[in-house]
This record gives C-alpha cells, sequence and structure tokens, in this order.
C-alpha cells in the first residue's frame, strides 16, 4: 500500500510519516513559502501523485484540489483554525465545507473542534497528536533557584492562545522568572502589556523544531494556551520533556476527562497554581500523554484507517 500525505501541521504529518512501518511506501507532499509552490507546485504535485490512499491535512485548498482531482480514497485532517475561523470565512467556507462532504474520511487533532466538524460528518473522529520520543523526552530539572523558571512557548496570540491572560497571571507572582519564545502575531502587544504591568520577560529567538527542546528542558514550568479548553502541541512537548504544562483543558470534552488539571482559565487560579504547583502534576501529566498521545497506539488506530479505506 502506498500513502501519499499532503501538506503538514506542528510536524504532526512528519511525525506520523516517521514511524510509519518500513514496508509502507510513503510520499509527503510539503509546501515552501515561495507563492509557487503554495499554489501550482503543490497543485502539480498532487496530480502527479499516485497512491492507495491519500492524507490531507487542514480542509483547505490543498485537500480541496486532492477532491477536485478525484484523489480517493482521501482524509482530510483538520487541525483548528480551519474549522474555528476559515469555515466561517465568506471565501474559505466554501472550500472547508466541501472538503467536510466528499473527503472519504475526517479527523481532527484537537477535542475542541470534534463538534464543529460532526455538525457535517457525523462519522469525523479524533485523532490525537503524536509526540516524537527521539526529540521530546524527559531531562532532570537543572538546580532550583529562589525563583520558579517559566516558559511561555506557544505563539503570542490572544484570541486564540489567550497569551495575555497568562501575563496578568504572571505578574501576580513575585518569585518567578518568565521567558518567552519570540513569535506570533500578537508579541508586541503581549510584550507592552508585561511592561505596564512590572512583568520582565526574557526573550528568546525562534528555534527550529529540533532544538525546542532546549527551551523546555530549561523551564520549571511551561505555559500553553488559555482559550480554546484543549491542550496544545506545547503542553504535550513539554510535558513528554517532563515538565508540568499550565493550559485552560475544559471538562465540557469528554476527551479530557483524565487530564489531571481541567478548567483553568481565571488569572488568579492560574497565579495560584504556578505558585504552588503541585508536587505530583507532571507525572500525572505524564500518565495522559502516555495514554493518549503516544505515536505508537495513534499510528495503530490511523493504519487501521488506511486499511479499512484502501478495501473500498
Amino acid at each position: 500500500m502506498k500513502l501519499v500525505m499532503v501538506n503538514d501541521c506542528a510536524f504532526v504529518g512528519e511525525t506520523l510519516l516517521k514511524y510509519m512501518p518500513p514496508e509502507l511506501e510513503k510520499q509527503h507532499i510539503k509546501r515552501s513559502r515561495s507563492f509557487l509552490s503554495k499554489t501550482f507546485g503543490v497543485a502539480f504535485k498532487i496530480l502527479r501523485a499516485k497512491g492507495d490512499v491519500y492524507h490531507t491535512n487542514y480542509l483547505l485548498q490543498d485537500c480541496y484540489v486532492a477532491n477536485r482531482l478525484g484523489k480517493k480514497p482521501l482524509i482530510g485532517h483538520a487541525h483548528g483554525s480551519d474549522l474555528r475561523i476559515s469555515l466561517n470565512h465568506f471565501a474559505w467556507g466554501r472550500i472547508v465545507r466541501h472538503n467536510l462532504k466528499h473527503c472519504d474520511k475526517i479527523l481532527v487533532s484537537t477535542p475542541d473542534i470534534l463538534g464543529i466538524a460532526k455538525r457535517y460528518r457525523k462519522d469525523a473522529e479524533y485523532l490525537p497528536n503524536p509526540i516524537d520520543p527521539k526529540l521530546f523526552y524527559p531531562k532532570p530539572a537543572f538546580q532550583k533557584g529562589k525563583k520558579k523558571k517559566v516558559l511561555i512557548a506557544s505563539d503570542s496570540n490572544w484570541s486564540v492562545k489567550g497569551t495575555d491572560i497568562a501575563i496578568k497571571a504572571l505578574s501576580k507572582i513575585k518569585e518567578v522568572d518568565v521567558s518567552i519564545v519570540q513569535q506570533g502575531k500578537d508579541y508586541d502587544k503581549t510584550t507592552a502589556l508585561a511592561s505596564s504591568l512590572g512583568l520582565n520577560l526574557k526573550i528568546l529567538p525562534k528555534v527550529s523544531h529540533e532544538k525546542v527542546n532546549e527551551y523546555y528542558w530549561d523551564a520549571d514550568v511551561v505555559i500553553d494556551r488559555f482559550a480554546l479548553g484543549s491542550l496544545g502541541m506545547v503542553s504535550l512537548e513539554a510535558i513528554a520533556c517532563g515538565r508540568p504544562a499550565i493550559a485552560y483543558v475544559s471538562s465540557e470534552y469528554p476527551e479530557n476527562k483524565d487530564f489531571p488539571l481541567k478548567d483553568l482559565k481565571d488569572e488568579e487560579t492560574i497565579a495560584n497554581t504556578i505558585s504552588n504547583l503541585p508536587s505530583d502534576l507532571w507525572e500525572k501529566e505524564h500518565r495522559f500523554l502516555k495514554k493518549y498521545h503516544d505515536v505508537k497506539n495513534i499510528e495503530s488506530r490511523l493504519l487501521s484507517i488506511y486499511e479499512e479505506l484502501a478495501k473500498r
């Protein structure tokens, strides 16, 4: 069987392909930043691709092109913004809805978008994001200082990540050293807010996916997002690296039932949790990670889906 994977999101596709069995023939059609690659280049590669199963990341133009070119069976894998934002866009919405209706299988990467997908496809399925164990694994923490080292590793984005909530919460804690990665559309607003609240930030340059683990290992606790109600890749990678993650994980979604820290959303509660971090928090978070985000378990389910579709 040959798998053709198109595009990627947060290295999810790359990680999935990396751990697929060697007997599965694989082709990964990636995008580059050039205009031609984003338009004609990818479309031409999809046209020429020959596979037994096609797996597209994001329910946007690549998925639409694959649909229109008759690439079947086709999996549409939603990763968040395509269903949270693009679905409601006057132009992109038509493309996303077409893909939801015409793909042979719909997968979603986080629990908060599963309900959106099921409005159009009752058979939509949640496939947890995998973590690459060769890149993200526990290391002992450095000797702890007087101040707790906190890392904000997700993009600065107030509406999606709730970075402003994190900054306001951290400004209430005295004994804390905060580092933030220089990325995201609201980065300047975030640093300005921190300055206005008297919170000093250590600015870290954005690094490659292969090197971000160093940032996690250098922290005592990692801050992720507070706006969506589901774990982002930052949380999963941090936990895999042996550091507790603080994020808003909603009890509304049954997929989150085993996560030890739920409904953490307001500034006071976030600040109190960071100041009085439970000693067993990481162990509990790591058990959740191993149960639901182990790459081997995810691969097993995905291979079953591929085989089911290839037999149709």
